[in-house]
């Protein structure tokens, strides 16, 4: 029973999901035609939403570009790639394959998500270069379905927008939140960090025994898993040479931004906001690198997995354009679904319906900036209104941002880049991830919020 049901799901996958930028630009007109006969707005309305909107999220596609290419070079280091290598060898057969990439991709998520999507990739197409008989499908899915904790881990943009300190959080939540909230509140918070461990576990097991029979086993081609030969090494010659293969410059700048994340942590008390994460990581993969040039050179390949970053975050700023979007009615498209969840919420039920909310919003919004700005001036007014935990109203936002990122193929795409796959290859399995950590959060917002 349960592998005909893993086999509908991949069928049906392969069969209706398109390109991921092609399902951007469905998702645009179908969130052109709800909004105007909802919001009573007329075309003219909707189209100037979407073109004002276009541009909203540049700021944010940056720094999502750079914790992407950042993550993406750290885990290219030449230490960390000889301990992925290492960690390829333990797995004897597929299904152990199977669990420990869920598992080390959801943990390297958790730290960072861009690190962990492309960490998690780099590992299962290593053990499909070292197991034979393993599913090459479902190792990527595997790899990909870790993703799903990124939003309730150290990189979730969600949980550090609300422990940057500043008047824009004020302003974001409509005065609710006048002061920052603390990651032990949302991030490392026990009812968090409990919800992470069972979906992991659940994963790690659900994921291990979705593995087909062998016959119907799809291992990889050869061909995908051949790795470009590294640069040879060059005598340095010249002083510019010597100053682009110089590991003193490159201990230099790395200390200089350390030091100034210590600074800023630990003398000044700040927070572990986005752009820390990001310094964090681009100053640990400098010194990993070596030198200047080895880390210019790989920070050139990991750019490309941005490119469908790049290109689709206009159209999906577009789409946040027109659900935000006031007409003459005076009704906007966000608020319309925001307020249908807090219309039916006690303080029990509000964090899973504010969780339910953000999924759905995800799928046209795949951004934790879109969700900010769309959710955050109506669900913590709301929630407060309610007596609820402003901790938990933003990880129950933070949640749903991810989940349905499990059949949302937008942040798939620097993996599916690097794997040579497409989405529909690994979404079926997707959709199974998608349910059962679904169950898992519903009842640990529940929990939490009693």
């Amino acid at each position: 029973m349960f592998r005909k049901l893993i086999s509908g799901c991949v069928k049906l996958v392969q069969r209706y999901l398109p390109e991921p930028f092609i399902f951007a630009i469905i998702l645009t007109f179908v969130a052109a035609l709800l909004a105007m006969p909802i919001c009573r707005q007329t075309p003219l309305e909707v189209v100037e939403h979407w073109g004002n909107g276009v541009w909203n999220l540049l700021a944010f596609a940056m720094q999502m570009a750079l914790v992407l290419v950042c993550g993406s070079t750290l885990a290219s280091a030449p230490v960390v790639k000889r301990a992925i290598n290492a960690m390829a060898s333990l797995p004897k057969k597929p299904a152990g394959a199977i669990a420990l990439v869920t598992g080390v991709s959801a943990v390297a998520c958790w730290l960072n998500w861009g690190f962990g999507l492309i960490v998690g990739v780099i590992f299962a197409k290593e053990i499909a270069r070292k197991l034979p008989g393993v599913d090459y499908r479902l190792l990527i899915a595997s790899a990909y379905s870790g993703f799903v904790v990124w939003h309730a881990g150290l990189s979730g943009s969600i949980p550090l927008t609300m422990a940057t300190p500043g008047e824009a959080l004020t302003a974001a939540t409509n005065g609710v939140l006048t002061s920052p909230i603390p990651v032990s509140q949302t991030i490392l918070d026990v009812h968090n960090i409990v919800m992470v461990v069972l979906v992991i576990a659940a994963l790690v097991v659900v994921n291990s025994l979705m593995h087909p029979k062998a016959e119907q086993v799809v291992a990889v081609s050869p061909d995908l898993l051949v790795e470009e030969a590294p640069a040879p090494k060059v005598e340095s010659v010249t002083p510019a040479e010597k100053m682009e293969n110089s590991r003193v410059l490159s201990w230099l700048v790395a200390l200089l931004g350390l030091g100034y994340l210590i600074i800023k942590l630990f003398v000044r008390g700040g927070s572990l906001d986005l752009n820390a994460v990001i310094m964090l990581f681009l100053f640990v993969g400098i010194i990993l690198h070596g030198t200047p040039l080895a880390y210019v050179r790989a920070f050139g390949k990991a750019a490309s997995g941005a490119a469908g970053i790049l290109l689709q975050f206009p159209f999906y700023a577009g789409i946040m354009g027109i659900i935000t979007g006031i007409g003459h009615s005076g009704i906007c498209f966000g608020t319309v679904i925001s307020d249908a969840c807090i219309s039916i919420s006690t303080p029990t039920t509000y964090p899973l319906l504010t969780f339910l909310c953000a999924a759905v919003l995800n799928i046209f919004v795949p951004s934790g900036g879109g969700h900010w700005a769309i959710q955050a001036p109506i669900m913590f007014a709301a929630g407060a209104d309610l007596g609820v935990d402003p901790g938990l109203t933003g990880t129950a936002i933070a949640w749903g941002d991810a989940w349905t990122n499990l059949i949302q193929p937008f942040w798939a795409i620097p993996a599916l880049a690097i794997a040579k796959l497409n989405a529909k290859d690994i979404m079926g399995f997707c959709l199974i991830d998608l349910f059962v950590s679904g169950l898992i959060i519903c009842g640990g917002l529940l929990v939490w919020a009693m």
